[in-house]
């Protein structure tokens, strides 16, 4: 991971800062706020502000003035009753904004979350950084072949050196071209003062997809939990799923009682369909089912199966 020093001295500054405030903090995120922490090879998260804790949640659920006399206990029995029920216009209370450096194609797959306010670095107006996102060799791997947006196995050997090499290759080139289109290096120097350089709106159109950008994310706590959910799933794309993982940890710090619930009753729970609850009711009094009586598709039965570890015992 690489900061510009304008970056890094924004970071000094922002640290150095001392502000009193009567608004709800968390202690444990207050100690990492403005960190970069990194991520892939060039990138990083930030959170750079938030809006309130837990109590945040439950004041608004009750409707209530402050914390009064109410036992830590009794806010999570609240918190989890409102996870457990989907009742999700408390959770939207809270607020979170990260400053974001990561691969083009993995912001155009982040950008489908459409439940934030974004602003990305203009290549239009500035140079975008002459660094590009190179897979570790174990995250090289083949297409899938049941999963159409999926990885197979891990490409070994010279197989893999081909393939980085011609990653590399691409972005540089690419690079190299973008440099010479606007006639002018990232450091500021003209190449050829007799030239007139194309417009960064312009030269900027043939850059490979992983060379990086950078942004700001705000969002509610709602759906950061919602972007968590499917982000940092197993079956999540690895690039955007190890920007999901980092934010796991600044939910736990922003917001511990709720991050339990949300690991318990989101990440770690399952969703029963009306027929598939009718199949472990039944598998419960202890009834024969068979998948062709069930209702369900071959899909539907295998992940209930999978989700109850059922498929071995069935047999």
């Amino acid at each position: 991971m690489k900061l510009t020093n304008e970056q890094s001295q924004e970071i000094k500054d922002q640290q150095s800062q001392e502000n009193k405030t009567k608004r709800a903090t968390a202690p444990e995120l207050e100690k990492i706020l403005y960190n970069a922490i990194p991520i892939l090879d060039h990138g990083f998260i930030r959170v750079v502000d938030y809006m309130g804790d837990d109590t945040s949640i439950v004041q608004a659920a009750r409707v209530s003035y402050g914390k009064g006399t109410k036992k830590v206990s009794t806010d999570a029995g609240l918190i989890k009753y409102l996870m457990r029920h989907w009742h999700s216009t408390p959770f939207e209370m809270c607020e979170i904004k990260y400053h974001v450096k990561l691969p083009i194609f993995i912001a155009r797959q982040w950008i489908r979350h459409r439940t934030a306010n974004v602003n990305e670095y203009s290549a239009r107006y500035s140079i975008l950084d002459k660094e590009f996102y190179l897979p570790d060799p174990k995250h090289l791997a083949a297409q899938s072949q049941s999963n159409r947006q999926g990885r197979g196995e891990i490409l070994e050997g010279e197989k893999a050196k081909q393939v980085l090499d011609l990653l590399k290759g691409d972005a540089e080139q690419t690079y190299n071209n973008y440099e010479m289109m606007l006639n002018e290096r990232y450091d500021g120097s003209v190449i050829n003062e007799n030239v007139a350089g194309l417009a960064r709106e312009l030269a900027r159109m043939n850059l490979t997809l992983n060379t990086y950008t950078q942004w700001y994310w705000k969002t509610d706590l709602l759906n950061l939990m919602n972007f968590l959910r499917l982000r940092a799933d197993q079956h999540a794309q690895y690039e955007i799923r190890a920007y999901a993982d980092s934010m796991l940890d600044t939910l736990k710090k922003w917001v511990p009682i709720t991050y339990e619930a949300f690991m318990d009753y989101r990440v770690g729970g399952t969703e029963v369909s009306a027929k598939g609850k009718l199949v472990i009711q039944k598998l419960i009094k202890g009834e024969k089912i068979l998948m062709e009586d069930s209702g369900l598709s071959k899909r539907e039965w295998n992940e209930l199966m999978e989700a109850f570890s059922l498929k071995d015992k069935l047999i």
